[in-house]
């Protein structure tokens, strides 16, 4: 069951409020001369992002799923959508974008009449390709949820005085780096995705349920920390091409990259790049890399990545049958459990949260970081495009995609269903993305 849905769809409206205020809260952060910046080279600039959550909103539910009229058919077009480009070169629109007054006026607008169609309109419609059990006002309240993710991975990668510190950021870097530790997971059936008709909401990718067995497995306890990773590209990880398939070798050579996106080396020392400041490389942090850097790792370590299937196992499965709700059990997530929902500006020490360790003692399967699978992303078998966002996942599904689980410390807690799914690019290097090894049990 979703849990967006234990309050029922009358009470969508209050979420919708409470990501909003949220979504200001996060444009708050940046000074004025950041708003038309573009951080990440393969995303559009922060301006536009201020409009299209609103615009998605009101696009969805009140123009095509309610049939009412335009605010502004340009800003509604212009705010539409945004860009997944496999480079730089083909981004997106840099210049000619409103003035912010215009764009939080036409927010304004949208959130006004969104909020009237949750609250006095039926949005629950039998048979409506779109208000069917309510989907379209699901769609758009995950969708925020979603960006808000997107935005700290914008946010990051801005310099730091372009934002405002929060009175109370203190990384929490203490911390020793645990022992490589392996631990046995037995074979079984890992469920992956859910059926519709049994949870109030779930995105297309997620459905319909089906299980797949899984063969026996080790699997690191913890995830690969950044002090793990250092030994790498110590012993030459990042100039020996062998460990990298020939695509991701391009890269690196294209891209002159080095090192995670998340480091710098300055005056013969490694630091993080902390979202308010640069910290002293912590080294029992979770390493944030990205799909590529990861799979070069597991091929020098001798180990690989997870497959989807494997990783659902481990985090959900249990030895004698069946699956859990949560890693930890049935009881619902809290931060005992894992930096996940807000509750840090950046990751803390693996296995820090051990409440959160799955019934075979595994630590951080949700939280502190998504994590990388060997998975492309791709269909379920049975898999039907929804009404109320058909392009979401069916224009990803082309072998260029990589399937993520779990969770990171910005993922919100409505999105910690077993069945959720997460997906980017190989080279994508911006992600709140670590990962972790198994090896096969002969």
């Amino acid at each position: 069951m979703s849990s967006l849905s234990t309050s029922g769809v009358g009470r969508l409206a209050d979420v919708y409020r409470r990501n909003r205020e949220r979504s200001r809260a996060l444009f708050d952060l940046l000074v004025d001369e950041a708003y038309y910046s573009r951080p990440i080279d393969l995303r559009h600039p922060i301006v536009f992002y201020e409009g299209h959550l609103p615009a998605f909103s009101f696009n969805t539910l009140v123009k095509r799923g309610l049939g009412r009229p335009g605010i502004d058919p340009t800003l509604e077009t212009l705010f539409a959508r945004g860009i997944d480009p496999s480079s730089p070169q083909t981004g997106g629109q840099t210049e000619g974008w409103p003035a912010r007054a215009a764009v939080q006026a036409f927010a304004d607008e949208a959130d006004r009449q969104v909020i009237h169609a949750l609250t006095r309109e039926g949005i629950e419609r039998p048979g409506h390709p779109l208000l069917d059990r309510a989907e379209a006002a699901f769609a758009i309240v995950e969708h925020e949820l979603m960006h808000q993710e997107t935005l700290l991975y914008m946010w990051h990668q801005l310099p730091h005085d372009q934002k405002r510190r929060p009175d109370r950021y203190q990384p929490a870097t203490e911390g020793a780096t645990p022992a490589a530790e392996w631990v046995d997971v037995s074979g079984g059936t890992a469920t992956l995705g859910v059926d519709r008709e049994s949870i109030d909401f779930a995105w297309d990718n997620e459905c319909p349920r089906h299980e797949m067995r899984v063969g026996a497995f080790r699997m690191q306890r913890c995830n690969v920390t950044n002090e793990q990773f250092l030994e790498f590209i110590d012993a030459g990880g990042y100039i020996e091409p062998r460990w990298w398939r020939p695509e991701d070798w391009a890269w690196l050579q294209r891209d002159r990259i080095d090192h995670p996106r998340f480091w710098a080396h300055r005056d013969g020392a490694w630091w993080w790049r902390g979202m308010f400041e640069w910290i002293p490389l912590p080294a029992s942090w979770p390493v944030y890399v990205s799909q590529a850097e990861a799979s070069a790792f597991a091929r020098w370590a001798g180990a690989r990545l997870p497959t989807e299937a494997e990783f659902q196992r481990a985090a959900f499965g249990v030895p004698t049958g069946g699956e859990r709700a949560h890693p930890w059990g049935d009881a619902p997530p809290s931060h005992s459990h894992g930096v996940f929902d807000f509750a840090s500006w950046d990751p803390q020490p693996v296995g820090s949260h051990p409440a959160g360790r799955s019934v075979w003692g595994i630590d951080d399967l949700v939280g502190n970081g998504w994590e990388w699978t060997s998975t492309p992303f791709a269909p379920f078998p049975g898999f039907r495009a929804m009404p109320s966002y058909p392009e979401y996942s069916a224009d990803f599904f082309d072998g260029e995609h990589y399937v993520m689980k779990g969770a990171s410390p910005a993922t919100a807690r409505e999105l910690l269903r077993p069945s959720f799914r997460n997906w980017f690019r190989p080279h994508y290097p911006y992600v709140y993305s670590t990962f972790r090894l198994v090896q096969d049990v002969h």
